[in-house]
């Protein structure tokens, strides 16, 4: 069985929403965040106390966007999978890392500086510089709509979506999405209503809270 560590709506929804996009049977372990503070026996899952942690057999792993691609394919070829080859390959593999490092990063920021650091130490100045940072990159994301059916590559859903769309996530949490162009906003409500995405959020909310601890 496959085991997912997860905190509600951060990094590691991408990996519960591969999971319930290819239908893999999965057991889900959700924390308090941040886990580190607020779950400290989870440290001994993973030393860096950070989400996601996917194991999976003798694998283990933490990076969001690094579990996604190894989900699409593990077993082969898949429906969110573009391979080696394929004139998209490199594209679907820029997807894989542009929702994660161009788009999410700066936002780790804003959520620093507006919610995790205390009162005293929250600087909106910072928050708001790395907001318009997000928003600017955004007009990266356009003209691969544009060019491809409205998805990122492919001209179909692929894992570069769910990628990028937890980008998108973490963006209307923020209240960034406000500045969402008309494209991008589009793809988000596409994105949202797909039944792989509404699984994942219903997934997360019926959890039991801390059922890592159990066993």
């Amino acid at each position: 069985m496959t085991t997912l560590y997860h905190c509600a709506d951060a990094r590691s929804f991408r990996a519960l929403w591969a999971l319930e996009e290819l239908g893999v049977p999965y057991e889900l372990k959700l924390l308090p965040f941040p886990p580190r503070v607020l779950a400290p026996d989870y440290l001994a899952e993973n030393p860096l106390g950070t989400i996601p942690l996917l194991v999976d057999g003798a694998t283990r792993m933490t990076e969001s966007a690094a579990i996604v691609q190894y989900l699409v394919t593990r077993d082969g070829p898949s429906a969110l999978s573009v391979e080696p080859g394929n004139p998209a390959y490199g594209d679907w593999l820029n997807g894989l890392h542009f929702g994660e490092a161009t788009l999410t990063f700066p936002q780790t920021l804003v959520l620093r500086y507006t919610r995790l650091e205390p009162k005293e130490r929250r600087n909106p100045q910072v928050a708001e510089d790395y907001g318009r940072w997000f928003n600017a990159r955004l007009k990266g994301l356009e003209p691969r709509l544009a060019a491809n059916d409205g998805w990122y590559c492919a001209g179909r859903f692929t894992g570069a979506d769910i990628s990028v769309g937890y980008a998108l996530l973490l963006a209307e949490t923020l209240g960034l999405d406000q500045r969402f162009s008309p494209a991008v906003a589009g793809y988000w409500a596409r994105l949202q209503a797909r039944e792989g995405f509404q699984k994942a959020k219903a997934a997360q909310a019926d959890a039991p809270a801390a059922t890592w601890q159990d066993g």
